[in-house]
């Protein structure tokens, strides 16, 4: 079976030759061939490096290349984010990921050019980081909340790689509560894919949860693209180009992305009308409202809007901009997502 299309031009059968798999790697512009048996299924990989091994063994450029193959190379399914298969890369120190589907055909090869070359967005984006956590308790004493850890990486790690993913690369981190240990964690951003500056608050005079929107502003008034604003204590997969684009739609000041919010009452509810009486008796009804989840896109005139070094919040924010008549739109975001501010919470992000 052949694959087409660009794929196609990286894939080799089991019976090729070291020269044909040479040619292979040369016309699909990579450091690797994939070697696929008759049904599309992957078999091996092959990189330059493993035919100049080979070639060093004493190979001839007209004997198979099976004997030369990695037949059990790193692989990732088709709903693999690029994050997380860029983490995969840099911990294996590898350029190429194949893509396989459950029946281990080959659908797709992830390329290093390829996720550092996504398209980019100008847009900044500040991540909230300055709060104490006092929710987690004695968790947060010596660690401040976005350092705490899901799936071996830190929370503030895998909000910046969503970021990253979605082609954001310049990044501010506000900092307040045990703000050392966030910098020193994060550095300069770079081996995260990004450039990360820092928005200092004073931890003795919180600036709430727009407050630092008044430090950016205050050093970068010439700001002309909306800025994407999350807290730092989020485990949530979603889209920051479509979440602006929307945005743009909308011509709004401020875009809050929302997502449903279900409440059982865990009492029969009674309907009681004049004179006391009861009309009807709901057992258990379930209410459902459309909450915030902590992430906003902001025009730059919403952004005059934050006060310079004083305590404000998101939603005086948004008040603000309501009562200007200005545009307050809600994007809904549809996947999973955990505020991380109990104990509950973080054994929930980690799975326990």
């Amino acid at each position: 079976m052949s694959i087409d299309g660009p794929l196609g031009n990286v894939c080799i059968g089991q019976d090729a030759t070291v020269r044909q798999a040479l040619e292979t790697i040369d016309r699909g512009a990579s450091a690797i061939a994939l070697v696929t048996d008759e049904a599309g299924k992957l078999q091996g990989v092959l990189t330059d490096g493993d035919i100049r091994r080979g070639l060093l063994k004493g190979a001839e450029l007209d004997g198979l290349v099976h004997e030369y193959a990695n037949r059990a190379p790193h692989v990732v399914g088709p709903d693999a984010t690029r994050a997380s298969v860029l983490d995969l890369m840099r911990s294996l120190r590898i350029s190429e990921v194949p893509v396989v589907d459950d029946s281990g055909k080959l659908v797709g090869l992830h390329t290093l050019n390829d996720i550092v070359g996504r398209t980019s967005l100008n847009n900044i984006a500040v991540i909230m980081a300055g709060g104490k956590g006092t929710r987690l308790g004695a968790l947060t004493k010596d660690t401040p909340k976005p350092l705490m850890t899901v799936a071996d990486r830190t929370i503030i790690e895998w909000i910046i790689l969503g970021l990253v993913e979605s082609g954001v690369t310049n990044i501010y981190v506000s900092v307040a509560y045990l703000a050392e240990k966030i910098m020193d964690h994060l550095g300069d951003g770079s081996r995260l894919g990004c450039t990360i500056k820092y928005l200092h608050e004073d931890p003795a005079k919180p600036l709430n949860t727009a407050g630092a929107l008044g430090l950016l502003y205050h050093e970068r008034p010439d700001i002309s693209e909306p800025v994407l604003v999350t807290n730092a204590d989020l485990m949530v997969r979603y889209s920051a180009a479509e979440l602006l684009a929307f945005h743009a739609s909308k011509n709004a000041s401020v875009t809050v992305a929302a997502r449903p919010y279900v409440h059982q009452v865990p009492f029969g509810v009674l309907d009681i009308g004049e004179g006391r009486s009861i009309s009807a008796v709901v057992e258990k009804p379930s209410i459902e409202f459309e909450i915030s989840t902590g992430i906003y896109a902001v025009s730059p005139e919403a952004l005059a809007l934050v006060p310079y070094l004083e305590p404000f919040s998101m939603p005086e924010l948004v008040q603000a901009c309501i009562e200007q008549s200005k545009t307050v739109a809600a994007w809904p975001i549809e996947s999973d997502w955990i505020d991380v501010g109990t104990p509950k919470d973080l054994a929930t992000a980690k799975g326990q």
